[in-house]
């Protein structure tokens, strides 16, 4: 029981923080602007893709992982 109380506990952070994101996604300024992150932009057409705050998320959830995993 303790892992899958572990496992919910992580599922709920998780969800805590996707709901912040989706409430505060302004004043998290530097959110989806870092270096390495693609943004082209031709007439009416714009392509974005956060590759470095994907990275960087990816990151951080595989600490919090780690961190539950011990």
């Amino acid at each position: 029981m303790s892992g899958l109380g572990k496992a919910l506990i992580a599922l709920g952070l998780l969800m805590v923080l996707a709901g912040l994101l989706l409430v505060f996604p302004g004043r998290i300024p530097w959110l989806g602007r870092l270096p390495g992150d693609i943004c082209i932009r031709k007439g009416s057409f714009t392509f974005y893709f956060p590759l470095a705050t994907s990275i960087l998320i990816s990151l951080l959830l595989s600490l919090l992982f780690w961190l539950f995993r011990k």
